[in-house]
């Protein structure tokens, strides 16, 4: 199974959702459309972006609690939605190693990103979300 384009799939649709204001299902569908996913592939998108908006609230609260003289609504699209998508992954998935979240994550900033700055954007961010996340386990 390519989860790298399964994740790419469910940042679409996240991206869909939240700069054009789709439904989630119309979102979903239209990300698919691009993709030649097996079943399987197909399920995990629909749980990256299910499970990614049903925790939005506590998503976007993590971020705005590391974010520096920003505001979440400045940030890019892009940008906005790697990081909840990679924290979602990290705070939710155990069975997803948190490095494989932000390597695919930065790999997604690098090809949409819109600015060089990006990836270390969402890299200094989601590291700072991964020792938090670490810290309230002990």
């Amino acid at each position: 199974m390519s989860r790298r384009l399964a994740r790419e799939a469910a940042f679409k649709a996240l991206f869909q959702v939240d700069i054009g204001k789709c439904r989630v299902e119309q979102a979903l569908r239209r990300s698919l459309e691009d993709y030649k996913f097996n079943e399987e592939e197909e399920q995990f998108v629909k749980d990256l972006l299910d499970n990614t908006i049903k925790k939005l609230d506590l998503l976007d609260e993590i971020i705005r609690k590391h974010l520096v003289k920003w505001e979440l609504e400045r940030l890019s699209a892009v940008d906005r939605n790697l990081l909840r998508l990679a924290l979602y992954e990290i705070i939710y998935r155990p069975d997803i190693p948190p490095a494989v979240s932000i390597n695919e994550a930065l790999e997604l900033a690098k090809k949409y990103g819109s600015t060089g700055e990006a990836v270390g954007f969402i890299n200094g961010g989601l590291d700072k979300a991964v020792g938090e996340a670490l810290e309230s386990e002990s």
